[in-house]
Order: C-alpha cells, then sequence, then structure tokens
C-alpha cells in the first residue's frame, strides 16, 4: 500500500433512529446528509451518507440503521475534521448530545473533543 495515501477509505456509525440521528449529525457538523441507494433485497438497510467531494483528500461514511448492528460507545471513535472543534461542541447538547470531553490540546498535533450522539455512539472532533 502507498504509504502517501490515508486508508481510510468508508465508515459507518450505527443507529436506532435515523431520522434523530440525521437531524443531529446534519446541526452539530452542519453539513447535509443525504439517504443512499442500498442494493434490493437489503433487507431492513437504511443508510444515510456523509458529504464526499469528488477529487478531494477525504473519506466518507454513513450513518446505518440496519437490525444486525447496533449502536453503542467502546468500540471504534470516528474523528470528524473542523475548523475549531469548539464551534461543533458547542452544537452537541443542542442537538440532543453529550459533551464527554471538552475541547482538550494534544500537544503539537492540535486539538479533540468528545462528544456522545443521540444514539449513545461516541465520536471525536478534531481541528488544528
Amino acid at each position: 500500500m502507498n504509504s502517501k495515501v490515508n486508508p481510510v477509505n468508508w465508515f459507518e456509525i450505527y443507529v436506532e433512529d435515523m431520522e434523530r440521528a440525521k437531524k443531529f449529525y446534519s446541526q452539530v457538523l452542519d453539513q447535509t446528509l443525504e439517504e443512499m441507494k442500498v442494493p434490493e433485497g437489503a433487507g431492513d438497510l437504511r443508510m444515510v451518507c456523509f458529504p464526499y467531494v469528488d477529487g478531494g483528500i477525504n473519506a466518507s461514511g454513513a450513518l446505518v440503521k440496519s437490525s444486525e448492528m447496533k449502536p453503542g460507545t467502546g468500540g471504534t471513535l470516528i474523528y470528524f475534521s473542523c475548523k475549531d472543534c469548539a464551534v461543533e461542541q458547542s452544537r452537541i447538547a443542542a442537538a440532543g448530545g453529550q459533551v464527554v470531553q471538552p475541547k482538550f490540546q494534544i500537544g503539537e498535533h492540535g486539538y479533540c473533543a468528545i462528544g456522545m450522539d443521540t444514539e449513545g455512539n461516541t465520536f471525536g472532533l478534531y481541528s488544528m
């Protein structure tokens, strides 16, 4: 694998209530999330995608509702890039979530904040 390429390609955040989760992430990140067409025969699978900039340096992912996968804390932690993570952090409670760890410095690498969404998933916010 080319060491100059970001290997992150896709992520999924599992949810119980898609409308609530979509509203939460749209509000906190100030982004529009869009329904993704799922393959026929995928059962009760529903996916709502985060934005992806074609040709940009980014990875994308989706909120996923499925009877096979459940949300929760203690698993993989996704960090969303921000100009100043304090801005997105300030939107968490109003969107129905909880700030788990307010903005803190990670040495010369920038700043992080940790939140919990409306589904019980923890996520990170990152800025320089």
